[in-house]
């Protein structure tokens, strides 16, 4: 089974499917990735979002939540227990939910644009190269 032209980056990815055949799931349980496809086998050992899905999270939703947290702070100076009941509840919601689809795009991402790791390229050999005339 390989990947159809119907099955688009977005669709695998926020679906948290296999990037090949769009039907295996991708994780065990909330974020552990399987090592492999059940359905086409495909090794996930490629996968490797790092802090990839994290970063963007904390760029996009941390920081307003954040920001709230102090306006509010600021404006209303309440007890600490209404941050607790009312801060970090909004945090919570706004960073979780979404960590699982996000680390799903990065996956399929990398699958369906050949991501590898970065590799030093070999030095060109002596007298060759630009501005040697070869």
């Amino acid at each position: 089974m390989h990947r159809t032209t119907d099955q688009s980056l977005m669709s695998v990815g926020l679906r948290c499917r296999c990037p090949r055949c769009g039907e295996g799931r991708l994780f065990n349980g909330f974020i552990t990735l399987k090592p492999r496809c059940e359905s086409c086998g495909l090794d996930y050992g490629f996968a490797d979002p790092a802090d990839g899905p994290a970063f963007f999270i904390m760029m996009t939703m941390a920081f307003p939540v954040t920001a709230f947290g102090i306006w509010l702070e600021l404006a209303c100076d309440p007890p600490l227990w209404i941050h607790a009941v009312v801060t970090l509840p909004l945090l919570l919601l706004a960073c979780v939910p979404v960590i699982r689809p996000l680390k799903g795009l990065f996956i399929a991402s990398q699958y369906i644009n050949k991501a590898g790791e970065g590799r030093l390229a070999a030095p060109a050999a002596p007298g060759t190269g630009p501005g040697t005339g070869t």
